[in-house]
């Protein structure tokens, strides 16, 4: 029911923004015929005397730069909503539902009656005390999202925590279902049993955020704060600086800088080095990229199934792209979960990558002086217990 209801507000709000009809372009060629009326009744003032001809073009050249002018004070007046009914195409339409801006929509009673996409205007209520020279501080409608994604997600958390016993159920039963399995799956397995405790909170964290913020995008009016590039790239800037210092801390500064040759012969550092360099970077990209491009591409998705309907211009159509929008808005809520999970999963990975040359010397280092152990560390190396060949 929730998808249906999800599916209606998405084919309503695009029923506000959908294209002009064909009657609206036909009238907008008579400029152009106007255009060349002009041109035509132009041709015999070349006949005039050099004075005249010259001051009719001067009067004719102010014209059109007034009328440029027009034009253009109308593009940017229709830029500023839809409020003044201007029509847009298609690719404006999904566009304008995935980007950020400082623009919050919903249905309320503005203009004198009903809409489904009344517009509030985050700059009205900050003005410009958040804005500093060429830095804009103002919040925008990603940013609101994160904060109400937030807001839930601590209210969710402190009512399973209040509601706690020793059988969990409800909400705290789901709760620390999750922990445990970021916990016992993610950090004890990728990190290790002595190292993963301590970046539990942090896994933990990013996954719930990440989650709740996802989801929080599949509600009708609302946003995916994580379909932000700017997003993505600061919640990677996260790994990425955690994973460094993990590994520094492990290896000490000079493990890590020796790590970046390789291990190869002097000769090649200059080979080696960059790339090495490239791969700390490499990660973080990818972390980045696959968050966004995971998340974005749903919602595009269901705006191009329901925008069929109109640039077909037949609602029949809607008899095979509605249903198709509800299946990949129920597959959009598995993909929620997903996401969170391969971004904490990746990053329990990288994170355990920095620590594994540390912990490696160390068992080497160990197993030196009796053949005995080494042989034992050598069995743990190939996922077999000692004993069992």
């Amino acid at each position: 029911m929730t998808s249906l209801f999800a599916s209606l507000f998405l084919a309503v709000a695009a029923t506000q923004h959908s294209p002009a009809p064909a009657a609206e372009h036909g009238a907008a060629d008579a400029p152009s015929a106007q255009h060349e009326a002009r041109a035509a009744a132009a041709t015999p003032e070349d006949a005039k005397p050099a004075g005249e001809a010259g001051a009719t073009r001067h009067a004719e050249e102010h014209g059109q730069a007034a009328e440029h002018g027009g034009e253009h004070g109308a593009a940017a007046h229709g830029e500023g909503g839809h409020a003044e009914g201007g029509h847009e195409s298609l690719s404006d339409v999904m566009l304008h539902h995935v980007s950020d801006g400082y623009t919050l929509e919903f249905p309320w009673v503005c203009e004198g009656g009903f809409k489904w996409d009344c517009e509030f205007d985050l700059r009205h209520v900050f003005g410009s005390s958040l804005v500093f020279g060429s830095l804009d501080m103002t919040p925008s409608k990603h940013l609101i999202m994160m904060w109400l994604g937030s807001i839930v997600l601590l209210v969710v958390v402190f009512a399973g925590v209040k509601n706690k016993s020793l059988v969990p159920r409800g909400i705290y039963n789901f709760v620390e279902m999750l922990v445990q399995f970021v916990r016992d799956e993610m950090a004890k397995k990728n990190i290790g049993e002595h190292d993963g405790d301590r970046f539990v909170p942090y896994l933990v964290t990013a996954f719930f955020f990440i989650l709740f913020v996802n989801l929080f995008g599949l509600v009708p009016w609302a946003a995916t704060a994580t379909g932000n590039v700017s997003v993505t790239l600061a919640l990677a800037g996260f790994t990425f600086v955690i994973t460094q210092y993990a590994a520094i801390k492990a290896q000490g500064l000079g493990g890590w800088l020796k790590h970046l040759t390789g291990g190869v012969h002097p000769a090649l550092w200059a080979i080696m080095i960059p790339v090495e360099i490239l791969g700390l970077f490499t990660k973080p990209f990818a972390l980045t990229i696959r968050l966004f491009a995971n998340m974005i591409a749903g919602h595009i998705v269901i705006l191009s199934l329901l925008g069929l309907i109109f640039a077909l211009g037949s609602p029949f159509v809607a008899v095979g792209s509605v249903p198709m929008a509800l299946a990949i808005f129920g597959l959009e809520l598995f993909v929620a979960f997903v996401q969170a999970f391969i971004f904490t999963l990746l990053s329990s990975l990288f994170i355990g990558q920095g620590l594994v040359h540390h912990g490696h010397e160390e068992e080497h280092g160990a197993a030196e002086p009796g053949m005995g152990h080494a042989a034992e560390h050598g069995s743990h190396v190939a996922g077999k217990a000692p004993g069992h060949g």
